[in-house]
């Protein structure tokens, strides 16, 4: 089974046109690469929903920290 997690986006890499790659630290505070260009809006600061190596969708920081409560993980990145 696949779980889409959230993320808050701490850099991304403008220059890897097509992909616009990001680190984004996760609810367990690893911090991988994800490919943002699904959700071109995603900024620094900003919190995205990530799914098999991609962002999916930008969401706001409330609903990026209960779901961190559900998944059982820190309370904020």
């Amino acid at each position: 089974m696949c779980v889409a997690a959230p993320g808050r986006v701490v850099s991304v890499d403008e220059g890897r046109v097509p992909m616009r790659p990001g680190l984004v630290e996760l609810a367990d505070g690893a911090v991988r690469e994800i490919d943002l260009a699904m959700v071109p809006e995603a900024q620094v600061g900003d919190y995205v929903i990530t799914h098999s190596g991609f962002a999916v969708r930008r969401v706001g920081e409330e609903a990026a920290m209960a779901a961190y409560r559900l998944l059982g993980g820190r309370s904020s990145p």
